[in-house]
């Protein structure tokens, strides 16, 4: 990357989202979630004129606060789920915190553009180990001499979801009382469509 010439991005695509919901103090019913966007970029590097672009792939990390309306929880709720289990919980959610839902669609690379590292010490990026696992490669702390500055356009959606309780109203099925015509697979069923009445039960 050091040797580019050029850059173009070709793909970028949201490879996963970290959320964490924590309650906002003094302010009962709201909560802030704080999400960090993994973007895994695809480049085409131009190292010369005379020959064909190298292909290379990189992690792009965004981070976004909102803070959204998420009612109060009164009461304990059990799961069966395997992570609570796990950590000896009995399977209790003690924490009453709404779960935090994200939609995304794909991302758009707005520019793209290769710049010369600024002279600062050497800079080093920590990831999860879902996001690391793309790249045979370890993240270690390097002092590049150039670096790719990219801005991406993303339309999101986030909410907040409770599990309630609803009634749901069931009607009984009506059977209609009236006969079929069976004119109407003679030489004119839309006409005999049109002038037959329809069945007393709708």
């Amino acid at each position: 990357m050091d040797n580019a010439t050029a850059i173009k991005c070709k793909s970028v695509q949201v490879y996963t989202v970290l959320m964490d919901v924590e309650a906002v103090p003094f302010n009962k019913g709201f909560y802030s979630v704080d999400m960090t966007f993994y973007f895994l970029v695809r480049l085409d590097a131009v190292v010369s004129p005379l020959t064909p672009a190298v292909k290379v792939e990189g992690i792009s990390v965004f981070q976004k606060k909102v803070i959204l309306y998420g009612s109060e929880g009164s009461v304990n709720q059990f799961s069966s789920n395997r992570l609570y289990l796990a950590a000896g919980r009995s399977g209790l959610s003690d924490d009453n915190l709404p779960t935090a839902n994200i939609s995304v669609v794909n991302p758009i690379c707005l520019a793209c553009k290769l710049c010369d590292a600024p002279d600062c010490r050497e800079i080093t990026f920590s990831c999860p180990e879902v996001v690391s696992k793309l790249f045979d490669d370890e993240f270690e702390a390097v002092r590049p001499a150039k670096v790719v500055c990219i801005s991406i356009g993303l339309f999101s959606i986030v909410q907040l979801e409770r599990t309630v309780q609803m009634m749901v109203p069931v009607y009984d099925f009506c059977i209609p009382d009236k006969e079929g015509n069976d004119t109407l697979s003679q030489e004119y069923p839309r006409e005999a469509f049109l002038n037959s009445a329809p069945p007393k039960s709708l």
